[in-house]
C-alpha cells in the first residue's frame, strides 16, 4: 500500500449540510433557525440564562471544598496480590514495594503512594512496604504471616 492509495472507510466522513443556499434545498432562507430573535442569529450562548433573573445554578447554596493538593493513592487489593504471587509475577520471598508492584503489572502509576485494600483472600506470606492500608487488609496480611510497613510520619516543621 502506498500513501496515495490511503482512503477512509465508507461512511467514515460525512459531508456537512450546506444551509441557506436557496429555497429548493429545503434549508434555504432561514436555514432551519425559524424567524428572527436572538437564537436565529450567530454568536448566541444562552445555556443557563434566565432572562436577567439570577440563574438556578447561582441561586442554590454551595457546600464543601475540593482540596487542590489532595493526595491521590493507587489502590491494590490483597486478592490481586495473591493472584500475582500464584502467577509467579510477584516474589513472596522479597519485600513488596512500589517497584515490585509495577513490575508485576498491578499498577501503572504510583501517584502519591500505594494503598492496600482488603478485598479478596491472601494466603502468601508477604512483607509489604506501602503508603496506606485498611484495617481489614492489615488483618488479612498478618493472618497470613506477613507484615505491613508504612512510611514514618514526617515531623511538623517548628515555626
Amino acid at each position: 500500500m502506498k500513501l496515495n492509495e490511503l482512503k477512509d472507510n465508507a461512511g467514515a466522513r460525512k459531508d456537512s449540510v450546506r444551509v441557506g443556499r436557496g429555497i429548493g434545498s429545503g434549508l434555504g432562507k432561514t436555514a432551519g433557525r425559524g424567524q428572527k430573535g436572538q437564537k436565529s442569529r450567530s454568536g448566541v450562548a444562552i445555556k443557563g440564562f434566565e432572562g436577567g433573573q439570577m440563574p438556578l445554578h447561582m441561586r442554590i447554596p454551595k457546600r464543601g471544598f475540593n482540596k487542590p493538593n489532595r493526595a491521590e493513592w493507587s489502590e491494590v487489593n490483597i486478592g490481586a496480590l495473591q493472584r500475582a504471587v500464584d502467577a509467579g509475577k510477584l516474589d513472596a520471598t522479597k519485600p513488596v514495594d512500589i517497584a515490585a508492584l509495577q513490575a508485576a503489572g498491578l499498577l501503572n502509576q504510583p501517584r502519591d503512594g500505594v494503598r492496600l485494600l482488603g478485598k479478596g483472600e491472601l494466603k502468601a506470606k508477604l512483607d509489604l512496604h506501602v503508603a496506606g492500608v485498611t484495617k481489614s487488609a492489615r488483618e488479612a496480611v498478618e493472618k497470613a504471616g506477613g507484615t505491613v510497613t508504612l512510611p514514618a510520619k514526617k515531623a511538623e516543621a517548628a515555626a
